[in-house]
C-alpha cells in the first residue's frame, strides 16, 4: 500500500516546478491530487501528465473568492483533503532604496497572505475530513538576506512564522503543520538566477553540497513530511538547500545593479 493510499492532497502552485513535484509524489504515494493555479492550460497539461490520479482546480490565492471556490469545487468532488502543499510564489527584484511598495506589498499577497488565504480553506476542511497535513514552501532567503530580494525574503520570513504559529493552532484538530526551504532549484521562478553563471557559482560557494537542488530533492522532503512516517512532526521549517543555511545568503548584486542602470534609487521592474 502507498503511503498516501486513499488521501486527497491540494498542492497549490502545482502545475509547474516545485509544486508539480510534489503532486507527482503524491500520485505516485497512491493518493489523489488537485492542482491549483492561474493559468488553467498548464494545470490541465500537468494533470494529464500525471494521470487519472490528478484534477485540478483553477486557483489564484491572490483573490478571496478564487480561493473560496476552488477550495468547494475540492470538497464538491472529493468529499474530503488530507493533505496541502502551499507552493504558489512570485518574486521581484528591489532593495529598501528602489523597490516601490506596490512590488512588496504584491509580493507578500501571493507568497505570504496567499498562504494564508489557502491555509484556512485547508485546514477547515482537513477538519472536517478527520485531520491532516499542511507543507508550505518557504526559502532559504526567509532565513538569510539576499540583497535587493528584500520583498521575497520578507514574505518568506512570514511563512515561517505562519507555519510555526498554524502548527500550534491546529494541533487540536489532528492537523500538522510544517514547511520546506529549499536553496537554489531551477523552476520557472528562478529561471533568470539558473542562467546567469556568476550567480550560480556564488550559490554554489555558500553550500557545503556544492550542486543546486532538483523539484524531486524538495518533493521527497515535502513528501516525507505529509506522510504519516513523520506523524509526530509539525511546526518545523526544514531546510532542504544542500546546507546552504550553514553559511550565507548569496550576493547577487552583480546580477540586479545593471537592471538599474546601476542606480541604487532607480524604480524596480515586476518580476511576477
Amino acid at each position: 500500500m502507498g503511503r498516501f493510499e486513499g488521501k486527497v492532497g491540494v498542492v497549490t502552485g502545482g502545475g509547474t516546478g516545485i509544486g508539480l513535484a510534489c503532486a507527482r509524489a503524491i500520485v505516485e504515494g497512491g493518493g489523489r491530487v488537485f492542482l491549483a493555479g492561474r493559468r488553467e492550460a498548464v494545470l490541465r497539461a500537468a494533470a494529464e501528465q500525471l494521470g487519472p490520479a490528478a484534477d485540478y482546480v483553477v486557483c489564484d490565492v491572490a483573490d478571496d473568492a478564487s480561493v473560496a471556490s476552488a477550495f468547494a469545487n475540492v470538497e464538491k468532488t472529493a468529499g474530503a483533503l488530507h493533505l496541502a502543499v502551499n507552493a504558489a510564489g512570485t518574486g521581484t527584484v528591489g532593495s529598501v532604496l528602489n523597490g516601490p511598495v506596490s512590488e512588496f506589498t504584491r509580493v507578500l499577497e501571493t507568497n505570504l497572505t496567499g498562504a494564508y488565504r489557502a491555509m484556512q480553506h485547508e485546514a477547515r476542511l482537513m477538519a472536517r475530513s478527520g485531520g491532516g497535513s499542511i507543507v508550505n514552501i518557504s526559502s532559504i532567503a526567509g532565513t538569510h538576506t539576499h540583497r535587493w530580494m528584500t520583498a521575497y525574503c520578507v514574505a518568506k520570513a512570514g511563512l515561517n512564522m505562519l507555519t510555526r504559529c498554524a502548527a500550534d493552532d491546529l494541533g487540536e484538530l489532528g492537523i500538522r503543520v510544517n514547511a520546506v526551504a529549499p536553496g537554489l532549484v531551477p523552476t520557472d521562478l528562478a529561471a533568470g538566477l539558473v542562467a546567469n553563471e556568476e550567480t550560480v557559482a556564488e550559490y554554489l560557494r555558500c553550500m557545503p553540497l556544492a550542486r543546486l537542488g532538483t523539484t524531486e530533492d524538495i518533493a521527497h522532503a515535502v513528501a516525507f513530511l505529509l506522510s504519516d512516517e513523520a506523524s509526530w512532526i509539525t511546526g518545523m521549517v526544514v531546510a532542504a538547500d544542500g546546507g546552504h543555511h550553514l553559511r550565507q545568503g548569496p550576493d547577487l548584486l552583480h546580477q540586479f545593479r545593471p537592471m538599474f542602470g546601476g542606480a541604487a534609487g532607480s524604480p524596480a521592474p515586476s518580476r511576477a
